[in-house]
């Protein structure tokens, strides 16, 4: 088998969040799907709530700390992307709207991309359309005509409610596994090649 890797960014806040819940759900059915198609996934998961302060800092220095660090190379490194974000006052949270303003300019480009939202009320799903697809249409990155919202009745509405989401779930996760599976995996950088931030310089590390 052939190996891929996927980058999976949740911005829940709370411990546990539907957020994260969704975004492993939908982890767990591109890596099925992946397989089917003859690729193994190695999965980087970034919790987004563990680098709220770097992220600050990040804006306000201009520099990540190694930690988010880590979690940017994550992303940008990915043969395939999915980003998960609770819908907050009709748009994505600002935890999610940080990280994706400090990844480097064109990092994203031409990159598979899955979009997912959890929300109050199934009112809320258009937000995918208005606020979060617009974002990733501006990055560039490739993203899937399938997005997948989750509201508290599709968690606990009866088994209906249920199949409708393992069904967009499902279908968003085939979108995603198909372009990445038809594309060559992406080779890791060298990090001989990556210049030295200047920060580090600064500390003489």
């Amino acid at each position: 088998m052939t190996s891929r890797r996927l980058a999976v960014v949740s911005a829940g806040i709370s411990v546990p969040s539907s957020t994260r819940l969704l975004a492993d759900r939908l982890t767990a059915a591109t890596v099925s799907a992946l397989r089917e198609r003859g690729a193994d996934t190695d999965v980087d998961v970034i919790e987004l709530r563990d680098h709220g302060h770097n992220l600050v800092d990040n804006v306000l220095t201009g520099f990540p700390g190694p930690a988010l660090r880590t979690a940017l190379d994550a992303v940008t490194g990915a043969d395939g992307l999915i980003a998960v974000t609770p819908i907050f006052s009709a748009s994505y949270n600002g935890l999610f709207k940080l990280f994706f303003d400090v990844l480097e300019p064109e990092s994203l480009a031409g990159k598979p991309t899955l979009i997912a939202a959890t929300g109050g009320t199934g009112r809320h799903s258009l937000s995918l359309e208005h606020a979060v697809r617009p974002l990733f249409a501006y990055l560039r990155g490739m993203v899937l005509p399938t997005s997948v919202f989750a509201a508290p009745e599709d968690w606990g509405g009866g088994d209906r409610a249920a199949q409708a989401l393992d069904q967009r779930i499902a279908r968003a996760a085939g979108e995603l596994a198909d372009l990445v599976a038809a594309r060559p995996a992406r080779q890791a950088a060298d990090p001989f090649l990556e210049p030295t931030p200047f920060e580090q310089l600064l500390n003489g590390s």
